[in-house]
């Protein structure tokens, strides 16, 4: 901007930049907050138990380990339900918590096959309600934050499906 001459355009546009990211910051920290609460009273609830016993047949095909070890059960089905609800942020935690115990499984430093997959599965993520988007949506003026649904749906699926069936088959060529 200096050399093309708009050095005064530039210094208007650093601190209306910086506002506008601090109040999309403090929008999404309400946000996060309140499903991060959601998820503590879900889990005080017991709501979390039900959803490992509901997710147990999905789970235990992906990850064998969660048929012997019911915290990396409940600590998976939080992170895949808090996913599913578009909560990244709040998935994050019990996403770490699930893979510190396959890592502690881990032999001489090497990721497990299901390690591989939670990586995958907690990235991909299927959502169902792209919570923070929308809410990001919602700060920036959007009158229909949610009509994105279809295209979320969709292509969280495929991402989810093309993950975990690359992650299969490089555990079939990558044996040891």
């Amino acid at each position: 901007s200096l050399v093309l001459g708009n050095g005064p355009a530039l210094a208007a546009a650093v601190p209306k930049g910086s506002q506008a990211g601090l109040e999309l910051a403090f929008s999404l920290a309400g946000s996060i907050c309140l499903w991060c609460g959601i998820g503590k009273l879900m889990e005080k609830a017991g709501f979390t138990a039900f959803l490992s016993r509901l997710l147990k047949p999905f789970l235990s095909r992906i990850f064998p380990s969660t048929k012997k070890d019911p915290v990396l059960a409940g600590n998976l089905s939080a992170n895949i339900c808090a996913n599913f609800l578009g909560l990244g942020n709040a998935a994050t935690p019990m996403g770490i918590q699930a893979a510190q115990r396959l890592a502690s499984k881990a032999k001489g430093g090497i990721a497990t096959n299901e390690l591989c997959r939670l990586i995958v599965l907690n990235t991909a993520s299927i959502q169902l309600i792209p919570a923070t988007v929308a809410a990001v949506r919602a700060s920036l003026g959007c009158s229909s934050p949610f009509d994105i649904l279809p295209a979320v749906w969709v292509t969280s699926l495929c991402s989810v499906c093309l993950g975990l069936s690359a992650a299969w088959c490089f555990s079939k060529v990558w044996r040891k």
